[in-house]
């Protein structure tokens, strides 16, 4: 279907025509008529097939040729990244060119001055506010942004931005704005939190889904099968075959990214790196640098996954194996966009080939594989499972000292799970009838050789009498104790005190007990103790003389000659002044 079929201005299809689109794509064929009806909408499909001017096209039209207010927010479209949010800009101002609506973009990571265009686009009313949840909340919080003329709302990558966590800031957003408004969902995949967001915020939706599980059919995918010590030969061996090719090269995180791009570079290679460590100005810088031609390869995260448009990207390189099924579709999805052709490669380690078959398992389709340089040595057998060959080669050793050697080599690896599961079944009923004949064995020996032991009925009788006092007084407690009150915690502490207080009346007892015993073990009223023996040359009973008090004087230390000899009485070591003194 070409656009002059569909239901819009003729200033809207001027410039389409201005930006050289003809024909429509699938997706806007089916959700252009529905929103011009006015509508809700889900549409769900793949990345690269015109969902952007699938609403813009319908909204801007309306915008423009309906009774709305001028100096008001009239649309808003939510992108989960700034990057996205840039695109859809830039493409609103293409199809906008010859109509009078303005936009403006809200996006984080950017400096006053942007901040400050941000929030005068805002206060004047923009028609279509194309915003990240994040940045727009942060406006809002404010107080100069009014949503209550809002008459669109358009997310944008919806599933994208519930994974990155915006589902509160989105609910947020929604309960500022008037209930009677049209709302479109855009999404690549549609798990089941994308349908709950949907009857939260959608009025009877019309559907539209496309294939998602599937990448395009004009993308040439393979994969090597590799260890990872030859992934970095085999991607100098790719771009030997793909020179002057716009390239993008998916590596797991940052830090890899990081290190593949100084390698890269190293090999002479036009080379740009896009990750989360880049700032706004980093970012742009860079997409403006590889959609130009200046660089030809870029290796990124998984930020460039999605939701940037770059029509000319001939070759995807998935230097490692996605986490997820879904990630694989939106990589590959960067190439053979506008109906043109592509390639995308994938190298598959030992330890990915398990996640790679669940990718062509989702896809429903076996991915080709190609044959790695032979001068790079050995490659993993792909049939093979990666996580079960050391515990393969253990079972091998064990087998071996039972003695079947022969049965063991001549396995194939496609019957090695199975020859296990049934040894393991030989050993268990091997050990169940080993276990069978010993009890078995036990019972033959003491039929043979009875114990003598007096007749079960008569020990009964015994025990019976002993067995059922000891019941009886067992169960004469419990009763005791179940028909006593329960003690409250008021008893409890007046017990405690009560206890308290009778300790200390024997301790003051016992203290009194002692006292008197001293007193009766000392002497009598009159008698007194024997005093110390007099001093020699003192009379007895007369007074002893006091105590003489020590002079210290300051003196200075005596030189080795001035010291007193050893036979010299100490008083001719004084100085003289000293020794003339009287004491």
């Amino acid at each position: 279907m070409k656009f002059d079929e569909l239901y819009l201005s003729g200033a809207i299809l001027d410039a389409i025509d201005a930006m050289h689109f003809e024909n429509c794509t699938p997706i806007q064929e089916k959700t252009i008529p529905l929103i011009t009806e006015g509508r809700d909408l889900i549409a769900v499909a793949q990345t690269g097939t015109g969902k952007t001017a699938a609403y813009l096209l319908p909204v801007i039209d309306e915008i423009a040729m309906g009774d709305y207010p001028q100096d008001a927010i009239n649309c808003i479209v939510m992108a989960p990244t700034r990057e996205l949010a840039q695109q859809i800009d830039q493409q609103m101002q293409g199809f906008a060119y010859y109509m009078p609506v303005n936009s403006v973009a809200i996006y984080g990571g950017t400096d006053g001055q942007t901040f400050e265009q941000q929030k005068k686009g805002l206060k004047l009313g923009a028609d279509i506010v194309i915003a990240t949840p994040g940045r727009l909340i942060a406006h809002i919080s404010m107080g100069y942004v009014d949503l209550s003329k809002v008459s669109f709302l358009i997310l944008d990558e919806a599933d994208r931005m519930l994974d990155m966590g915006f589902y509160d800031d989105i609910m947020q957003i929604v309960k500022l704005l008037p209930k009677e408004r049209q709302t479109l969902l855009f999404s690549a995949t549609m798990p089941p939190k994308i349908k709950m967001l949907a009857q939260n915020i959608l009025r009877d939706p019309a559907e539209v889904k496309l294939s998602v599980s599937k990448p395009a059919d004009k993308i040439d995918q393979s994969a090597y099968v590799l260890y990872e010590t030859q992934k970095l030969p085999v991607l100098r061996h790719v771009f030997r075959n793909f020179k002057n090719s716009k390239s993008i090269v998916f590596a797991s995180s940052k830090l890899k990214c990081k290190e593949l791009g100084k390698t890269l570079r190293g090999m002479n290679l036009p080379v740009g790196e896009m990750h989360s460590d880049l700032d706004q100005n980093q970012r742009e810088d860079m997409l403006l640098a590889f959609k130009s031609g200046k660089k030809k390869i870029l290796v990124a995260t998984d930020i460039m996954a999605r939701g940037i448009d770059i029509d000319d990207i001939d070759l995807v390189v998935n230097y490692d194996v996605p986490h997820e099924c879904e990630d694989y579709v939106h990589r590959v999805g960067r190439t053979a966009r506008a109906e043109k052709d592509g390639v995308a490669i994938t190298f598959v380690a030992e330890k990915e080939i398990v996640k790679f078959k669940a990718i062509e398992r989702f896809i429903g389709k076996e991915i080709r594989k190609n044959e790695v340089p032979s001068d790079l040595g050995e490659t993993p057998d792909y049939n093979v499972s990666s996580s079960s060959g050391k515990g393969r080669n253990k079972k091998k050793k064990k087998s071996c000292k039972k003695g079947k050697p022969e049965a063991r080599k001549e396995e194939k690896p496609g019957e090695q799970s199975e020859n296990k599961s049934e040894g393991k079944r030989e050993e268990k009923k091997e050990g169940a009838n080993k276990r069978k004949n010993k009890r078995n064995k036990k019972v033959e020996k003491s039929a043979e050789n009875p114990v003598q032991s007096p007749d079960s009925k008569d020990v009964k009788d015994l025990d019976a009498p002993k067995n059922t006092k000891e019941k009886k007084e067992k169960k004469e407690q419990k009763d005791q104790k179940a028909s006593e009150p329960p003690v409250s915690q008021s008893q409890i502490r007046a017990a405690m005190a009560a206890e308290a207080a009778r300790a200390d009346a024997e301790e003051r007892a016992r203290l009194i007990a002692a006292a008197e015993a001293r007193r009766a073990a000392a002497p009598e009223d009159g008698a007194q103790a024997s005093k110390p023996a007099a001093p020699k040359g003192q009379a007895a009973g007369a007074e002893s003389p006091k105590p003489k008090k020590r002079r210290y004087s300051r003196r200075k230390k005596a030189s080795p000659a001035e010291a007193p000899s050893a036979g010299s009485s100490p008083s001719t070591a004084l100085p003289e002044s000293a020794a003339g003194k009287p004491e």
